[in-house]
């Protein structure tokens, strides 16, 4: 039990320095490109590689190998219902430090959606199962061969290949979810390749010849062939679509459809209690409302400072400066306002004057 538990907490600390590592990657990359768009190069958006030549760019891409590495090698160690959701703290990371270092500003809905974002990961963690059955590649093939997994996998091939072959290519342009789908749907069996692979790269270190298993190198196919197609269909998503837009419906299909493949593969929910699964189903929620909360209205211009406007009331007495609701004149009395509009105008000097014939 003592060995489950501190593989639990060095699984839980490479997820959170993956994601610090992750999310202070995307403002080493974009100090670097804004450095060289001062200096007059090529931007990467117009087809320049300048950025290949600015060292806080190849910071940046080795802090995002390092995050990387380190959520690979967490898989090892924690459940996957604990390192995916995880994740969402790069995002929580990343926005932090825009807001010090690339001088962007993080509303009250940001600052919001940053508490809720820590709270929910604590509450995730406190609540996450910390015993781990899967220790070895032989007890991962013995997995794989469960019917109900099995089943789940059929699932995810067929209705990936319906949306990618039927449903793509004609509504794809239109509806952010198919691709977002495709990506979300595919990635749970891309984390269940790498769970295997961890386990299997842990037993190599501890003098097991996994690299004879054939369940390891098909592990790695099924792997390349997974993130290829994430990758691919994430591209179209981000290119299409806002990124505010693509980024959180992204992460919640991503992340529930992996603790569905966790819960069906590794059934690591049956040893968790019943307050530990509202836990864990609470914090992710919890997280989820934050991740919308960060995007959803990061173009808003609302802070501590204007909160007293809009709680101001108006010179009625009514707040916000709303005027009770009045019936709307009729059409005869509207046509018989006109008639007396160049009258009143006439001696008020009024807009009406301007409605004269000439």
């Amino acid at each position: 039990m003592e060995v489950n538990r501190l593989d639990f907490y060095i699984g839980l600390s490479l997820a959170v320095s993956s994601s610090v590592f992750i999310g202070a990657s995307f403002i080493l990359k974009k100090k670097g490109l804004l450095r060289l768009a001062s200096k007059g190069s090529m931007r990467a958006g117009q087809g320049g590689y300048a950025y290949l030549k600015e060292w806080l760019w190849w910071a940046g891409l080795i802090s995002m190998g390092a995050g990387e590495a380190a959520n690979f090698a967490a898989y090892a160690f924690a459940p996957a219902t604990l390192v995916t959701p995880l994740g969402a703290l790069s995002v929580l990371v990343s926005a932090v430090l825009s807001s010090y270092f690339l001088n962007e500003r993080l509303n009250v809905h940001g600052k919001i959606g940053c508490l809720l974002c820590v709270l929910g990961s604590t509450v995730m963690v406190i609540h996450a199962p910390q015993e781990e059955e899967v220790v070895s590649l032989s007890a991962m093939a013995e997995k794989l061969k469960d019917p109900g997994f099995i089943v789940f996998a059929v699932c995810v091939v067929g209705s990936s290949l319906v949306l990618i072959f039927a449903v793509a290519p004609r509504f794809g342009q239109k509806n952010v979810l198919v691709y977002i789908l495709i990506c979300s749907v595919i990635g749970s069996l891309s984390v269940s390749c790498v769970k295997g692979l961890g386990i299997g790269i842990k037993e190599l270190f501890s003098g097991t010849a996994v690299l004879k298993e054939p369940l390891f190198w098909s592990l790695v196919i099924c792997l390349v062939i997974c993130v290829s197609v994430q990758i691919n269909y994430l591209n179209k998503a981000l290119d299409i679509y806002n990124t505010s837009i693509v980024t959180p419906i992204y992460y919640v299909f991503f992340t529930t459809s992996v603790m569905a493949c966790s819960a069906i593969l590794f059934k690591e929910w049956l040893s968790m209690t019943t307050d530990g699964a509202v836990g864990t189903i609470s914090g992710f929620l919890t997280i989820i409302l934050g991740i919308f909360l960060l995007h959803a209205f990061k173009d808003i211009t609302f802070t501590w400072d204007s909160l007293p406007l809009y709680l101001r009331k108006g010179p009625q007495g009514f707040p916000w400066g709303h005027q009770p609701y009045v019936a709307l004149p009729s059409h005869d009395s509207q046509a018989e306002d006109e008639l007396k509009l160049p009258r009143e105008g006439g001696s008020k000097g009024g807009w009406g004057t301007h409605q004269r014939a000439p």
